[in-house]
């Protein structure tokens, strides 16, 4: 749980200080003020490129430093990270005052968000889900991180030695296919460890107003035959395609409507949104009961287009999930109902409590 957080000449918000005082924050305000900044900079507290996926460059204030930072207390430990003037693709990271590694911030802080361009996220490509997938992972799974990493590393310098014209060093191709195995085998079986566990969780939820998911893997999930070898033998195809053709990055995350006995590609958009809103809950209590605390979650736009009943449905789970939770919304409407929460207004930038 966040218990401050401090923005500086990040997007919009030349310097904002938030300390939240209850477990609901939430933040209102017109379209462009800049309520999903705040979002974005606290999903930047964990390993990746956070909510928006954006370039570190894209993301420093227009008119600022050239730099941004984000800090804030987490327990009784400072974590924080951003980018320093002249370097604006270098992204640094500090934890109780250390430089330190990005994975490492997810022995820190696990957060998850669902925003507007995720309400199709089943209909998509096949990528999108598995970043969804790895970011549940990552939750249980702090190493997931390192080993998604070190993966996307050796299979890039394999892709380009195969695209080289001149023959590829064998042993080369051998060393880089091997830790390709290891880590490969590592993300395979931590992805396998939160999808069972979450669809058991999803059976023990309460019945509500949200449809209840089924989830399995599907593509690539690994077999009896070592990654290594399954690449040494797929050397020839995958130079032709450019590409590496088998291993985790294959892999997809499969949700059926389990009501309608239907995949989620299928369903309506507010079906879909419905599907991935009982996944959000069920995870945070899967996480809060390996992890003994529940991961921060980000809502963006969540109760614009829920019913009455449905948002205080929805504000109940969420009370009961015992985490902190970070909402935005155009009106301060769509939150009424909602218990005690630390409520902020944010106009061009500018942050202040209502």
């Amino acid at each position: 749980m966040l218990s401050r957080l401090t923005v500086s000449d990040f997007r919009n918000h030349e310097d904002a200080l938030i300390v939240p005082a209850h477990p609901f924050v939430v933040l209102t305000g017109e379209n462009g003020a800049g309520k999903t900044n705040v979002l974005e900079a606290i999903s930047l507290l964990a390993p990746g490129r956070g909510l928006r996926g954006a370039a570190l460059r894209d993301m420093a204030r227009q008119g600022g430093s050239g730099g941004f930072g984000i800090a804030a207390q987490v327990d009784d430990v400072t974590i924080g990270t951003g980018t320093l003037p002249g370097a604006p693709d270098r992204r640094t990271v500090r934890i109780g005052g250390s430089p330190s590694a990005a994975t490492a911030l997810a022995e820190r802080l696990s957060v998850l968000w669902l925003t507007p361009a995720m309400d199709r996220l089943f209909a998509e490509s096949p990528g999108g889900r598995r970043r969804f997938l790895d970011r549940l992972t990552l939750a249980l799974h702090p190493g997931h991180a390192t080993h998604s990493t070190r993966y996307e590393a050796a299979m890039r310098s394999r892709n380009s030695l195969l695209a080289d014209a001149r023959a590829p060093d064998p042993a080369w191709l051998s060393a880089l296919e091997s830790q390709m195995e290891v880590h490969g085998t590592a993300l395979t079986e931590a992805r396998t460890d939160t999808v069972a566990a979450l669809a058991q969780t999803l059976l023990t939820q309460p019945d509500g107003p949200f449809a209840r998911p089924l989830l399995t893997l599907e593509g690539w999930s690994g077999n009896d035959v070592p990654l290594s070898d399954q690449l040494r033998e797929g050397r020839r195809r995958d130079a032709a395609a450019g590409r590496t053709l088998t291993g985790p990055h294959r892999t997809d995350l499969l949700v059926i409507h389990a009501a309608k006995d239907q995949p989620a590609a299928l369903c309506s958009t507010g079906e879909q949104k419905a599907l991935l809103l009982s996944i959000i809950l069920a995870h945070a209590a899967l996480v809060s009961d390996r992890a003994g605390h529940p991961p921060v979650l980000l809502l963006d736009e969540v109760a614009a287009h829920l019913d009455p009943s449905r948002r205080l449905a929805l504000f109940d789970r969420l009370a009961a999930t015992g985490g902190q939770v970070w909402m935005t919304g155009t009106e301060s409407a769509l939150f009424e109902g909602l218990p005690d929460a630390t409520r902020l207004h944010v106009e061009a930038g500018h942050i202040a409590r209502v």
